[in-house]
């Protein structure tokens, strides 16, 4: 019996600017516009979400596909 673990990569195939949301798509299995629309989403209408800088933390500490 086999188990692989999903491992939260950036995605190589379907990135925009670094494959962050790309990646995070794939992980949760879900079309990567959706994930793009909902960050924007929640970046912009939460003040307590600082989208820009937890982009940039995310795109620097995942590991590429």
């Amino acid at each position: 019996m086999s188990t692989s673990a999903k491992k939260l990569t950036k995605s190589s195939t379907d990135r925009m600017i670094a494959g962050v949301c790309g990646g995070l798509a794939e992980y949760f299995d879900v079309d990567p516009t959706v994930v793009r629309v909902a960050y924007v989403a929640i970046s912009l209408f939460s003040a307590g979400f600082p989208g820009l800088i937890v982009y940039i933390i995310l795109a620097l500490i995942m590991p590429d596909h």
